[in-house]
Formats: structure tokens, C-alpha cells, sequence
């Protein structure tokens, strides 16, 4: 949550609930306007929710930006699960490849590194997605 705010806003805020919530941006690219949506969705590392609302915001996305901690080994462990579930669930509709982004978070926090950049790389590369690193705070 706070990464899509900081994206939307230029605001860093540190503190947020599991709440969901779906944003509207407009956004102006080389002189065209988009309009886009993020459906920004916590992590139920408990796997509490049922499988079917996952796989309805699978099915709502036309890309995915999945973000974990580098400072929680659990939060980057998940996200070859996850993303087999979503390129099972896109692409076995379509011969399209669907855009998926890994991005580690809490750069800034390097001191409380668990993940490094390298693996980050490795696993985006693995599984043929994008990889950033950034901060949310900087």
C-alpha cells in the first residue's frame, strides 16, 4: 500500500492496515492520456482467503506488480506460488504473455536486508517477469 500511495500521491506513508482498495489514475505518457486502475491487495500469508476472490482479481488485472520486503525472507518465498497461479490462470485463457513486474521494497532499510538484489534478479529472470528495487520511503 504504501508503494502505490508514494506512486500516486509523491507521499510516503509508513503505516497501513490489510485493507484492499482499487485506485483510478489518469496518466500522461509521450502525449497520451491513460487511464488505469490498481487494485492494491495485501498478502494473506495465512492463506485465510479463500482462492476464489484471488482468483478474481486475477481475472479483473491486465498485469501484475507483485511486491516483497527486503527485509522478509516470507514475502519474497511466496511469489513463485503466486505467480504460477496467475500466468496458470492468464495465459492458459490466451497465447499472451502476461506483464509481470517483481519489485523488492524498503530499499532504504539495506541495514535489514534479508533478500539480496541478486536473488530479486534471479527470480524475475527465472520466471521471464520484470525486476525493480526501490524504496517507497525515498
Amino acid at each position: 500500500a504504501a508503494l502505490t500511495v508514494r506512486f500516486l500521491t509523491r507521499r510516503f506513508i509508513g503505516e497501513y492496515g490489510d485493507m484492499e482498495f482499487i485506485y483510478s489514475h489518469n496518466l500522461t505518457v509521450d502525449g497520451r492520456e491513460f487511464l488505469f486502475h490498481i487494485w492494491d491487495a495485501p498478502n494473506s500469508q495465512e492463506q485465510t482467503e479463500d482462492g476464489s476472490s484471488e482468483e478474481k482479481r486475477i481475472q479483473w488485472a491486465d498485469s501484475f506488480v507483485l511486491v516483497y520486503s527486503i527485509c522478509d525472507r516470507a514475502s519474497f518465498n511466496i511469489l513463485p506460488l503466486k505467480i504460477q497461479f496467475i500466468k496458470a490462470a492468464k495465459e492458459g485463457q490466451s497465447q499472451e504473455k502476461v506483464p509481470i513486474i517483481i519489485v523488492g521494497n524498503k530499499r532504504d532499510l539495506h541495514h535489514q536486508r534479508v533478500v539480496s538484489s541478486e536473488e530479486g534478479r534471479l527470480l524475475a529472470h527465472s520466471l521471464d517477469c520484470g525486476f525493480y528495487e526501490v524504496s517507497a520511503a525515498e
